[in-house]
């Protein structure tokens, strides 16, 4: 199988961790593992059978079908978890967040606040370049009826924990309270935080979980959902963006 890219990274290069590590290189390696992953049966045979399968609107597509990895600017200092990639989206597109009426909501919102070039993204290699910005999700398969199983949200934690070792952002905007929950359930399983009942997830939520750590901020997922039905809005959005790009200036 080949290598599978960081989608849609910068040209930047930046410093992880360690002195001498390649950022770009070293997700790059990441996103091949993802995309060759198969930790979670369910998962494998959930994707694989919609790949075969495909929706009638796009019959002509070669669906990914797999492990759908992170994408961005690297070095970014705000970082997105998102949940999973869609069944028909991410899953047939290869890159998460790509090609759904989520990902018109979430670019339009990024473009607007001046972490996108452009307001859509519809595939690959359509020309989207993320500023300062990475994108990923908690459990990297698309799951049924986009319901990960809790397993299923441990087994990819190795990815993001890897991926934020080597970017070290400044603020971590969670997409929804799975997202909010995974990435505190990680900083729980690391000794960061005793619990996570402290961090109450909200639309706007802001937190400071600990010395050394982005700040966490929390939106309302931007599904169909709450999209179509007004509990989240364009202006919701912007709010919390400006507020976070306020927070990337003044640090």
């Amino acid at each position: 199988m080949p290598r599978a890219e960081a989608e849609g990274a910068g040209t930047r290069v930046g410093e992880g961790a360690q002195t001498g590590v390649s950022v770009p290189r070293e997700l790059s390696i990441i996103a091949e593992e993802v995309s060759e992953c198969r930790k979670c049966p369910r998962l494998t045979k959930y994707r694989e059978k919609v790949a075969r399968e495909k929706r009638r609107a796009f019959h002509e597509w070669e669906y990914w079908g797999r492990g759908v990895p992170g994408f961005g600017d690297a070095p970014a200092q705000l970082f997105i978890l998102g949940l999973a990639p869609a069944a028909h989206g991410g899953n047939r597109t290869g890159r998460v967040f790509t090609g759904d009426r989520s990902a018109d909501f979430l670019f339009a919102a990024l473009h607007k606040a001046g972490f996108a070039n452009q307001p859509s993204s519809v595939k690959r290699d359509d020309g989207l370049q993320l500023r300062n910005t990475y994108i990923a999700a908690a459990v990297r398969c698309a799951p049924p009826e986009n319901k990960p199983l809790p397993g299923e949200i441990v087994n990819c934690r190795g990815y993001l924990e890897r991926e934020l070792a080597l970017l070290q952002p400044k603020a971590l905007l969670a997409l929804g309270k799975i997202a909010w929950d995974a990435y505190l359930d990680m900083l729980k399983s690391d000794g960061r935080i005793t619990s996570r009942t402290a961090y109450k997830f909200a639309h706007g939520a802001e937190v400071v979980t600990g010395a050394g750590l982005p700040r966490l901020f929390g939106v309302y997922h931007p599904s169909q959902q709450n999209t179509q039905t007004g509990r989240v809005t364009q202006a919701m959005y912007a709010r919390v963006l400006k507020r976070i790009a306020q927070h990337l200036s003044s640090n």
